[in-house]
């Protein structure tokens, strides 16, 4: 306030105003310190959940392995990934955002700290999951972070940051959000498991051989996955990027592999279930106009066998707008 003074010596300056400046001065600075807790906060959105879906199963095998949080593991993917939407990892899978220092596989150039920084590549997720947990149990700086307990995610969050994975001063805080948003520390006390059917590495991960610009958006929905067909799709062109046959692929949709798809038709990626999702246990579906009942267990992710056997219907039996339809 020294400077203030000075300039306002000889000048007759009611102390009101003074009080109202210094009041408003300390409101701005106050405003800035809440801006910048506020920039740690992280609020749920659709994309994160899905990518969460996609790929906690190899987060907690990784885990298994490697006793780092599959919650830390989530956490830093969907950080430095943009959930899966980063240029790094569209076109390098790469979803920690690890530069190239040591690395002698495939690179990618991209502006960080630096313009057009190296960055290591790699041919699918699971590739970019491994060698992240590589990474930190291979590097003396990180080591202290392993006598940590697997579910202490707070431990690991503060730990990386002071171990300078990254310069954000906020990067302990977002991780350290960003699973408590999602609950990710359940996955912290969770063992690998492999389902019957599972769909192939190939669903959750993108092929380098192929253009990332041409590869369909995977969802996941009542267990199972699933994509919006697009114009001149067919169950050929989608079963190879996903790595199933046509004919399982059309086996799983209840259709015969050679049916044309049409642009927004739904593609499961595995089998169907036999009931619609539990929150629907006490619902009623009510029969729209253009509804079929093949459109609605499709809705569903039901088999279109079991939407008749819920109902007690034949499969002869036509449906009409407003009748009400069990789904679980």
């Amino acid at each position: 306030m020294t400077d203030f003074r000075r300039f306002m010596k000889g000048k007759s300056v009611p102390c009101s105003l003074i009080d109202r400046m210094k009041n408003r001065l300390l409101s701005f600075v106050c405003c800035l310190f809440v801006t910048a807790g506020m920039s740690a906060q992280v609020k749920w959105n659709a994309e994160y959940q899905a990518y969460i879906d996609q790929y906690k199963d190899l987060a907690i095998e990784e885990m298994a392995e490697f006793r780092i949080p599959a919650s830390i593991t989530l956490a830093q993917g969907l950080l430095e990934s943009g959930a899966g939407k980063s240029y790094l990892s569209r076109c390098g899978n790469n979803h920690f955002g690890i530069k190239s220092h040591g690395w002698t596989g495939r690179t990618i150039r991209h502006d960080d700290d630096k313009r057009q920084e190296s960055f290591r590549a790699y041919d699918s997720v699971r590739e970019s999951y491994q060698d992240h947990s590589r990474f930190l149990a291979n590097r003396e700086r990180y080591q202290r972070l392993f006598s940590l307990n697997i579910t202490d995610y707070v431990g690991w969050a503060n730990g990386l940051k002071a171990c300078g994975y990254a310069t954000n001063p906020n990067y302990a805080k977002r991780l350290i959000s960003i699973i408590e948003t999602y609950k990710l520390y359940e996955y912290d006390r969770m063992r690998p498991t492999r389902q019957k059917e599972q769909v192939r590495e190939a669903v959750v991960e993108t092929a380098s051989k192929r253009s990332v610009y041409t590869l369909h958006e995977i969802k996941a929905y009542n267990q199972n996955y699933y994509v919006y067909a697009r114009r001149g799709d067919s169950f050929q062109s989608i079963g190879k990027e996903v790595g199933v046959s046509a004919s399982n692929l059309a086996k799983y949709n209840e259709r015969n592999s050679r049916d044309e798809l049409r642009e927004g038709d739904v593609v499961y990626l595995r089998k169907k279930q036999k009931k619609a999702d539990r929150r629907f246990k006490h619902h009623m579906h009510v029969v729209k106009q253009g509804e079929s009942m093949y459109s609605i267990a499709q809705t569903y992710g039901i088999r279109l066998a079991s939407l008749y056997k819920i109902n007690h219907l034949s499969p002869d039996h036509q449906i009409k707008l407003g009748d009400q339809l069990k789904v679980y």
